[in-house]
């Protein structure tokens, strides 16, 4: 048994003091004690203690060209409405796709699961879609570049959803693949073959599989039923993630082939529930977004991504009014910091509608609590695992805010969350995050950093140069 004392904890209600975590030799949270007295020799937190942040959307291989894209397109010439949008982007990254090998994947997975956690991400949602080689032909294990995945979480300590991800067509009508789309294409029953084949190596890591049918655009509904139906043919309960009304361009399409806006063209015809996330979602009109809120999934929700992208805004106050799920991601990785994705998501609003605190709540008046707990939740749910915050059941994942720091010292656990939310980096405001209550980063140091580094560094090199 493992026991940590903290002076102040957040727990799914709220904060608490003098709170003993307890956890077993699987990492599993077996108490949970507010107002408790530590004994002798217990140990004390650094500062008040957070749940561990799922990240529910992760392309880790699109971190390799993170801020090398931040120029404008030839074709844009001076026009201030000009062409650079996700689509000229999408260009841009199927070039950088097209030239990973198995060991830059793991490479740049590696560092960045280390820059995940050493952020405050204790679990990561890994949608994959790069599985083929360069030619587009399978590799001689159909999961190889799955298992690199596997392998940089596992040697990090990040927990894992792995999504493979099902892609078949262009766009709507059943547009036939591009061919710089060619290493992510499979049929349904290729997909199926890859899920059975990643089962048992999921469960060696301790890692949860699910299934990413990549968009409206990208899947057939008859695969979408057909790929859904053979995943919870063997296992009922596995997430299920879908890129979705993401931009405008989207919506349109999807109008013109089908008379339906995407997100509910998307729940006439499924059965959307709680095992879903729908990622981005932001161009829902009012009932979408009631119904949506409604079926239990998750919006999967990433804000610096969706910045970078030019995508939109996703309107929260109404959702969240409705108690609509969500969680965050970190998405092609422009930034890779909890604290910057939940302030995004929340400055955001308010640019939008021009004033202060939109996502407080009576519950939690301020903004970081409300914020952290409910991307917790929503995130363990997207994730299928059970990190849904410190309460007995869950996996010992937490992150101990730095309450020796000059930014925190002499700050209560609401107002230290508030500072490490809307006033810091990050990084310099934590203490120390583990997961299933081991100790993976302690003041900013991960022990891969030195490892992880320069192999990330050159094989960046290498994909630029090639």
């Amino acid at each position: 048994m493992n026991t940590l004392f903290a002076r102040q904890a957040l727990l799914p209600m709220g904060w608490a003091s003098d709170v003993l975590l307890d956890w077993d030799t699987q990492g599993r949270l077996t108490a949970v004690t507010p107002n408790a007295t530590p004994g002798a020799g217990v140990e004390h937190a650094a500062g008040p203690v957070v749940p561990g942040m799922p990240n529910l959307h992760s392309h880790a291989f699109q971190r390799g060209f993170a801020g090398l894209t931040e120029l404008r397109s030839a074709s844009d010439g001076d026009d201030p409405a000009g062409g650079d949008s996700f689509w000229s982007w999408r260009t841009l990254m199927y070039r950088f796709a097209l030239r990973l090998s198995p060991d830059t994947l793991e490479a740049i997975a590696t560092q960045l699961y280390v820059e995940m956690l050493r952020a405050g991400y204790t679990s990561v949602c890994e949608f994959h879609y790069v599985h083929h080689d360069i030619d587009g032909q399978p590799y001689a294990d159909a999961a190889e570049m799955s298992l690199r995945l596997l392998r940089a979480a596992q040697r990090t300590g990040i927990g894992m959803t792995l999504l493979p991800v099902l892609y078949q067509t262009a766009g709507f009508g059943d547009k036939p693949a591009q061919p710089d789309q060619r290493r992510f294409l499979h049929r349904t029953e290729a997909m199926l073959a890859l899920l059975q084949r990643l089962a048992p190596a999921c469960a060696a890591h301790g890692a949860r599989l699910g299934l990413a049918p990549h968009s409206l655009r990208a899947v057939p509904p008859a695969s979408l039923r057909e790929a859904v139906a053979g995943l919870h043919a063997m296992d009922a309960r596995a997430p299920v993630h879908i890129h979705i009304a993401e931009q405008q361009r989207e919506v349109d399409d999807c109008l013109a082939q089908t008379g339906t806006r995407p997100v509910a063209w998307l729940l006439d015809h499924a059965d959307v529930d709680a095992r879903w996330c729908l990622v981005h979602a932001t161009h829902m009109d009012w009932d979408e977004r009631r119904r949506l809120a409604e079926s239990g999934a998750v919006a999967g929700i990433c804000p610096t991504t969706e910045a970078n992208l030019g995508d939109g805004v996703f309107e929260a106050a109404p959702y969240l009014a409705q108690h609509g799920a969500w969680g965050i991601g970190s998405d092609s990785h422009a930034s890779v910091s909890v604290a910057e994705e939940l302030r995004t998501f929340e400055y955001g609003q308010r640019l939008g509608l021009q004033r202060r605190n939109v996502l407080a709540s009576g519950a939690h008046p301020q903004v970081a609590d409300r914020l952290w707990l409910e991307a917790v939740a929503g995130g363990a749910r997207a994730s299928g695992r059970a990190v849904a915050g410190l309460a007995v059941g869950q996996q010992a994942d937490f992150a101990v805010l730095d309450g020796g720091s000059v930014a925190l010292a002499g700050l209560d656990g609401p107002q230290a969350l508030a500072v490490h939310v809307f006033a810091s980096h990050g990084h310099e405001t934590l203490a120390e995050i583990r997961t299933a209550g081991v100790r993976r980063v302690q003041h900013g140091e991960h022990p891969l950093q030195a490892e992880a580094g320069p192999l990330f560094t050159a094989a960046r090199a290498r994909l630029l140069t090639d």
